[in-house]
C-alpha cells in the first residue's frame, strides 16, 4: 500500500489567550508536527492576561505573526503563497471569514468550536464537527466535506493519594471537604450564575465548597453574587488544572451554551463524577459516558442534584475514552485532509 504523502499543514488562529479552542488547535500542531510541516498563524496580540496559545506548541511548529486589524487579510495572504501548504485548517470565526477569500489551491477547512455562525464556513472545502448537534445544523446544499471529530484529549497522568491531598492541602482544603469544581472561562455562556444560585438552595452544605478555576469577564459580578457563601471560593486560572480535576470530588459544567465542552472529558479523564445541564454537547458527553443531566438554567433542578450528591456523594467514573485520544483523533483528521484535498483537486 503507497504512503500517504507529508503534508505541509497551515493552521490560523486569530484569537488571544489560551482556552478550549487554542488547546486544541495546540494539541493538533503538536500531534501533526510529529510527521508533517506545520505552521500555525496568529494574530500579533495573541497574548491575553499573559497566556497565549504560543506557549504550549511543539518547537518544531512554526509560529507566524499577522497584524490585528489592518492589512490582515493582504499580509495572511502573503503568508499563505510563501508557505504553500496543502491544507489550511481554521479555528473560529475570524480566521475561517479570512481563509474563505484567500486565493490559494490548498484545500480549506475550519473546526466548528461554536457554530457556523457565518457563512464564510460553507466557502470552504470541509467542515469539522465535534459534535452531533453541529452535524445536523449543516445547511443541506453545503457542497464540500463534513467531518464528525471527537474531541481531542491527551490522557493525564494518575496522581498519588498522597499528591491529591497535598494539592488539596495546598488550597487549603483537608481529606474531608467534598470539593465541587466549576472550571471555564467566567462568561454568561457557562451560566455559573445558575450554578452560585443552585448551591446557594442546598439546605445542608456540610462540609462541601464550590471552588471555581478561571478567569473572565463576570468575575466580579459573579464573586458579588456569591459573597454571602463562605463556602464558594474564586482561585482563578490554574495551569495545572488537570492535576487539580483529580482532587475534585465533583465537577459540574451548567452552560447554557457549549458545542463539547473539553472540561468535561477531562473530567472524565480524571475520574470525578460529573454533573451537566443538558446544552449542547453537554448532553452528548452524559449521553455517551455517564453522569447526571438537568435543564438549561433550572436552578431548582441543580440544587436537587447537588442536594443528593452531598449527602451522599456520587462514585468514581472514568469511561473509555479512547476514542478521543489525540493520536486517534488526528489520524482521523489526517485522513480528512487528505480527502478535502483529493477533491479540491
Amino acid at each position: 500500500m503507497k504512503s500517504k504523502k507529508r503534508l505541509i499543514i497551515c493552521h490560523v488562529l486569530l484569537s488571544r489567550g489560551f482556552a478550549g479552542s487554542e488547546r486544541s488547535t495546540a494539541e493538533s500542531c503538536n500531534q501533526q508536527v510529529q510527521d508533517h510541516d506545520v505552521y500555525l498563524i496568529v494574530k500579533k496580540s495573541h497574548r491575553k492576561l499573559g497566556k497565549s496559545v504560543s506557549d504550549h506548541i511543539d518547537s518544531r511548529v512554526k509560529l507566524i505573526e499577522v497584524p490585528n486589524l489592518f492589512f490582515t487579510q493582504k499580509i495572511l495572504q502573503k503568508k499563505i503563497h510563501a508557505i504553500n501548504p496543502d491544507v489550511i485548517h481554521c479555528h473560529l470565526r475570524r480566521a475561517t471569514r479570512l481563509a474563505s477569500k484567500l486565493k490559494t489551491a490548498a484545500a480549506t477547512v475550519s473546526t466548528l468550536h461554536i457554530g457556523v455562525n457565518s457563512q464564510h464556513f460553507y466557502r470552504l472545502d470541509g467542515i469539522i464537527c465535534n459534535a452531533r448537534w453541529q452535524v445536523k445544523s449543516i445547511d443541506d446544499n453545503y457542497q464540500g466535506l463534513v467531518h464528525k471529530a471527537n474531541n481531542s484529549l491527551t490522557p493525564h497522568r494518575r496522581l498519588s493519594n498522597d499528591e491529591k491531598l497535598a494539592l488539596r492541602k495546598s488550597f487549603g482544603f483537608n481529606e474531608q471537604d467534598l470539593l465541587i469544581g466549576a472550571v471555564g472561562r467566567l462568561s454568561s455562556s457557562k451560566a455559573w450564575d445558575t450554578l452560585i444560585q443552585a448551591y446557594q438552595g442546598v439546605a445542608n452544605k456540610k462540609q462541601s465548597k464550590l471552588v471555581f478555576f478561571g478567569d473572565g469577564s463576570l468575575e466580579k459580578q459573579l464573586k458579588l453574587s456569591a459573597k454571602s457563601e463562605a463556602n464558594i471560593i474564586f482561585y482563578g486560572f490554574q495551569d495545572n488544572i488537570k492535576d487539580i480535576y483529580q482532587a475534585l470530588d465533583l465537577l459540574i459544567c451548567p452552560s447554557r451554551f457549549e458545542p463539547l465542552p473539553r472540561v468535561m472529558l477531562e473530567g472524565y479523564d480524571a475520574g470525578i463524577p460529573i454533573i451537566a445541564s443538558d446544552a449542547g454537547g453537554c448532553g452528548e458527553l452524559v449521553e455517551d459516558y455517564g453522569g447526571h443531566s438537568f435543564e438549561v438554567d433550572n436552578v431548582s433542578a441543580l440544587s436537587e442534584l447537588i442536594q443528593t450528591f452531598v449527602d451522599k456523594p456520587f462514585a468514581p467514573n472514568r469511561p473509555d475514552l479512547s476514542a478521543h485520544y489525540i493520536e486517534n483523533t488526528n489520524l482521523a483528521m489526517l485522513n480528512f485532509y487528505y480527502d478535502c484535498i483529493a477533491a479540491k483537486a
